[in-house]
């Protein structure tokens, strides 16, 4: 089995640091701390590929540590420049890359509000899927994705939602698109498990 088999196939845990184990550790400098007292309470999905439409590569790794060739490919030099991260990676096969400390304030939403709660990167966590708007999302990235949100809300018991960037930044963000599915997630998560958007308000 390769490392990377055997970071897929055991049960995911974040421990009090807010590390994820067992997850790929590459840190991004692109982080500061949360305000004083803030836990994470949400979840926000995004959908990320570098080259854009472009799966495999290192690009949004390279993104987020701030070692992105802007020379490398034409669209690069759009991006090269930005100071971003976000919690977490999830690729095509379902391996898990975690970039910031779940306590930590990584820099995914940008310009954000949730149920009139501005500035969401102070209380969530950002978890980028590889793909497009309009690419189906992997069963193995729906398996991962279902086990970090449990493994977040059972550390971060705050936690009872999920929600898309285009949800905490409409007109803005259209990620992580009409590609991805809702309810395939909730169906995954369970009815113990944080609620996705469009869900009964009974359930946040």
């Amino acid at each position: 089995m390769t490392a990377r088999a055997a970071r897929r196939s055991l049960r995911l845990a974040i421990d009090a640091g807010g590390r994820a184990r067992p997850a790929r550790w590459i840190p991004s400098p692109n982080h500061d701390a949360r305000p004083v007292g803030t836990a994470p309470s949400l979840i926000v999905v995004h959908g990320i590929s570098l080259p854009p439409g472009a799966f495999g590569g290192d690009g949004v790794i390279e993104l987020f540590t701030n070692r992105l060739d802007a020379t490398a490919h034409p669209y690069y030099a759009t991006v090269a420049t930005l100071r971003v991260s976000a919690h977490f990676f999830i690729r095509r096969d379902g391996e898990l890359v975690q970039f910031v400390r779940c306590a930590d304030r990584a820099w995914h939403a940008g310009v954000s509000t949730w149920r009139g709660r501005p500035r969401c990167n102070d209380f969530s966590v950002g978890v980028e899927l590889e793909g497009t708007d309009v690419s189906p999302y992997t069963a193995a990235q729906y398996r991962r994705l279902a086990s970090l949100a449990g493994a977040l809300a059972r550390r971060y018991p705050g936690i009872a939602e999920l929600a898309g960037h285009s949800d905490v930044a409409p007109g803005r963000k259209s990620d992580p698109g009409p590609a991805f599915d809702w309810a395939r997630l909730a169906a995954m998560l369970g009815p113990a498990g944080p609620a996705v958007p469009g869900m009964a308000a009974d359930r946040v």
